[in-house]
């Protein structure tokens, strides 16, 4: 019970005098988040998937390394056929086509250096095959890397893709 009594007694006076830790939540030095154009395709249809990453630094990133994998639920299904078939790029200044190696590795894609505060978006273009099954879903998960000009770093993930349903029509 005496200790059970000094833990209380020291855990007030650093919450009485500021020094116990903070609750609130730093926002993460570099942020991914997904989007696409539609949650439902047909068999020989386009979904858009776009990637945002923001530099909430004060820093720059110079440096970004993303992978993109199927979901296992996708996997599991081999009667779903997809491809990527097209990347581009879109800044403040607007679209290019991407410059990295494809769904491999992202990061290439993102054009670093992005400033403080800024964002890049990827949009990779997912063919589904005419011939590809239907009632399935077509999901997709990413970790990634960022290095700073501070010379830190971070890394997240997995970061989930919204998944799209693959309907008969």
């Amino acid at each position: 019970m005496r200790r059970l009594g000094l833990t209380a007694v020291l855990a007030l006076l650093l919450a009485v005098f500021g020094l116990a830790p903070a609750a609130g939540a730093d926002p993460a030095p570099a942020a991914l988040t997904f989007s696409t154009d539609s949650a439902t395709t047909t068999p020989g249809g386009t979904v858009h998937l776009s990637m945002t990453i923001t530099n909430n630094k004060t820093y720059d990133i110079w440096f970004v390394y993303q992978t993109i994998d199927p979901t296992w639920l996708t996997t599991q299904r081999p009667d779903l056929k997809y491809s990527f078939t097209g990347c581009s790029l879109t800044t403040a200044a607007g679209s290019t086509a991407c410059a990295g190696t494809g769904p491999a590795n992202l990061g290439g894609n993102y054009g670093a250096t992005i400033p403080p505060g800024q964002s890049r978006t990827v949009t990779l273009t997912l063919q589904v095959a005419a011939d590809s099954g239907c009632n399935g879903n077509i999901g997709f998960y990413s970790y990634y890397y960022a290095e700073f000009s501070d010379s830190s770093n971070t890394n997240g993930g997995p970061v989930y893709a919204p998944e799209t349903r693959v309907v008969c029509a």
